[in-house]
């Protein structure tokens, strides 16, 4: 039988304000156990919510961003479960009346050797608090409960059951982490639990309309756990189905060194929580004004740049996605291609997408951090342009400059000159070396006369291993050919 796998995301991001949600408690990571747990969120006798507007300016910047509908009345609930390290035995969250309702999120990833666009649609985002956290180790078989980030607020997106693989899943994962940072509403560290995941998967037969049972895989907190989680998972299930198993409702977790899913617990539904409207928390009321306020201080959003780096500086869609994926990224390319002149946006891209990129993941450096500025690199770029250097050399003043750490825009001319790395253009030093070349190298000359033009490479290569990579590699072509024909 031929299966198909049904995945939908529910991806928990921490908002990046300086206290929490209801109270005034800061939410620094790493600080001391219980040394940022106020009254409020220790859920003590008389003490009362009172909502934090940074929060709620998020939440409308995140609606904006996917094209939602920003709700002017939203209700806060009470979701009853009781967890030792949810104090008041509640979490304060969201349901009937989330804050932002639909909208969608487009984004491209390859299937099969092409770039495809996918658009997912979604649910609903929400505004709720995160709960404490319960520790179990170094406490002499005892467990500890640390309340920090109890009341942290937290987006709740929720995206519709309309992922059909795990290359999909992150690929939807990987565009909402960097829409949500480029947004400024989250920091987007998956390390310190800013960005979770949890992934319903289940399967169903081929072209039946009924979804299967699904199992929800909780605190995903990398792609590639993603991604393994959802295979793991899809083949349990299709194993279990085969086998005349029956999938059951639950909430599982991966672990990644068994490479295996295990249940956690069996899966509520809405009804169990028992929802119903706090009490302590008047309805969220959200004006126009409010709305078209937040709308002013929006950045220009990824999609819409892609759109104008294919239009204005000719990229491919491919590349327009890359350069896109991080805010920081693409200010850094607007920067050098206004430095270097729109005729180098392709190479710009080049090297951002190649050795910039190759260089940053290997020194584990960010780009907003890196030792080569925009205007360093557009200047080397122009010496490709112009001739100075070809695209070989390149890269040894690339590293040049990388190890250098110096601001000086004419790093690229210095270190030219300095090491001697100027390309050989002078007609008379290239006719010497082909000549050369041409002497020494009897039987590739005779292949090439004999029609086998894949010759010409060991000749172009002896010539450039002769001028020690710095000939003109296109007049030193040319020179060749115009020499064998002759």
């Amino acid at each position: 039988m031929e299966w198909e796998v049904v995945i939908g995301l529910e991806n928990h991001v921490q908002l990046t304000t300086e206290s929490k949600i209801f109270s005034g408690s800061p939410i620094k990571f790493g600080a001391e156990p219980n040394t940022q747990a106020s009254a409020v969120d220790l859920a003590l006798p008389g003490v009362l919510p009172v909502m934090n507007k940074q929060a709620v300016d998020r939440a409308i910047r995140f609606g904006l961003a996917v094209g939602a509908k920003v709700a002017p009345q939203s209700v806060f609930a009470r979701k009853n479960y009781f967890y030792p390290d949810l104090p008041k035995g509640y979490q304060i969250s969201q349901f009937e009346d989330p804050v932002v309702q639909g909208g969608s999120l487009t984004f491209g990833y390859e299937k099969d050797g092409e770039f495809v666009t996918k658009t997912v649609n979604l649910t609903r985002a929400h505004l709720e608090e995160d709960a404490g956290k319960s520790l179990h180790e170094d406490y002499h078989g005892m467990s500890g409960i640390d309340l920090n980030r109890a009341g942290t607020p937290l987006l709740e997106i929720v995206s519709e059951p309309e992922i059909r693989s795990a290359a999909e899943a992150v690929a939807y994962a990987k565009a909402l982490h960097s829409l949500v940072m480029w947004l400024g509403v989250c920091d987007g560290n998956m390390q310190e639990g800013s960005f979770r995941c949890d992934v319903n998967v289940s399967v169903r037969p081929k072209g039946q309309k009924e979804f299967g049972t699904r199992c929800e895989i909780k605190n995903l907190n990398s792609f590639r756990f993603i991604e393994e989680a959802v295979h793991v998972e899809v083949r349990r299930q299709i194993e279990l189905i085969e086998d005349g198993g029956k999938v059951v409702q639950a909430t599982r977790l991966y672990d990644p060194d068994r490479k295996e899913t295990r249940e956690m617990r069996s899966k509520e539904d809405a009804q169990d929580y028992r929802y119903f409207p706090d009490p302590d928390l008047p309805p969220l009321m959200i004006s126009q004004q409010w709305i078209d306020e937040v709308k002013a201080t929006m950045p220009e959003l990824p999609g819409a740049m892609r759109a104008r780096f294919v239009s204005e500086y000719a990229l491919p869609e491919y590349d327009a996605l890359v350069l896109t994926q991080s805010k920081a990224m693409a200010t850094y390319f607007v920067a050098v291609v206004d430095k270097a002149g729109k005729e180098n946006a392709k190479a710009a891209a080049n090297w951002l997408m190649g050795d910039v990129s190759s260089t940053l993941n290997r020194e584990n450096v960010d780009i907003a951090d890196a030792p080569v500025t925009p205007a360093q690199l557009a200047g080397m770029l122009k010496r490709i342009a112009d001739g100075t250097i070809s695209n070989k050399i390149a890269k040894e003043v690339f590293a040049a400059m990388w190890e250098a750490k110096s601001a000086d825009e004419n790093l690229v001319d210095t270190i030219i000159e300095a090491k001697g790395l100027k390309q050989i253009s002078d007609t008379g030093a290239l006719e010497a070396i082909v000549n050369d070349v041409i002497a020494a190298n009897a039987k590739s000359v005779e292949q090439y006369r004999a029609g086998k033009e894949a010759a010409i490479n060991a000749l172009i290569g002896q010539a450039m291993k002769a001028s020690r990579g710095k000939a003109n590699p296109a007049q030193l072509t040319e020179l060749l050919k115009a020499k064998l024909a002759g």
